[in-house]
């Protein structure tokens, strides 16, 4: 009997220590950001180079209570951050390949703690450049916190974290597009 305890007892162990990986939500862009879009005067744009920072703040992928979560956009969340840019300008009929203005950046902090007991947290932070005709034009950063409610029940917590993140990434796109100077910067 005791040594059926430890073989449960090693493998219980062994699964809880593998973590699982999951795949972060496709990106759906959000209305009030493609208007903000349209609205914004006469232009077009093109999405050019999204890196990522190598540092502790910027997960990849990101850990959720011993799961990972990965980007479906080549395991990239620079490239997540690239493509949620490239729906919302689609969308408001401002994406052209062929364009003066380029869109790119470089992610600098992006991570989800799902730990609490009620309520949970991501933070996201993003270097934005815009240039013209190889001109800079636009060089900001840009960070957003997006709390939710969660649980201290994993099963709960870690699929509402992983539902979070697209709304992670469209709040840091609207802190983007408030922004009068980056508006101009795209005419």
């Amino acid at each position: 009997m005791k040594r059926i305890t430890s073989l449960s007892l090693a493998v219980l162990i062994g699964m809880l220590g593998s973590g699982c990986s999951m795949m972060a939500p496709q990106y759906t862009a959000a209305v009030p950001n493609v208007e903000k879009l349209k609205n914004a005067g006469e232009y077009t744009a093109k999405v050019g180079t999204f890196d990522s920072d190598k540092n502790s703040a910027n997960a990849n992928p990101i850990s959720l209570r011993g799961s990972s979560l990965v980007s479906p956009y080549n395991n990239s969340y620079a490239n997540y951050l690239g493509e949620a840019i490239k729906q919302e300008l689609a969308l408001a009929g401002k994406l052209a390949a062929g364009a003066e203005v380029e869109i790119s950046g470089v992610l600098l902090k992006n991570d989800i703690d799902a730990a609490g007991f009620s309520v949970a947290h991501g933070d996201i932070e993003a270097r934005f450049v815009v240039q013209k005709a190889g001109k800079v034009r636009y060089d900001q950063v840009k960070s957003v916190r997006h709390e939710w409610e969660s649980s201290f029940v994993g099963a709960i917590a870690i699929p509402r974290a992983q539902q979070e993140y697209p709304n992670l990434v469209q709040r840091l796109l609207a802190a983007l597009y408030e922004d009068q100077s980056f508006l101009q910067a795209l005419k």
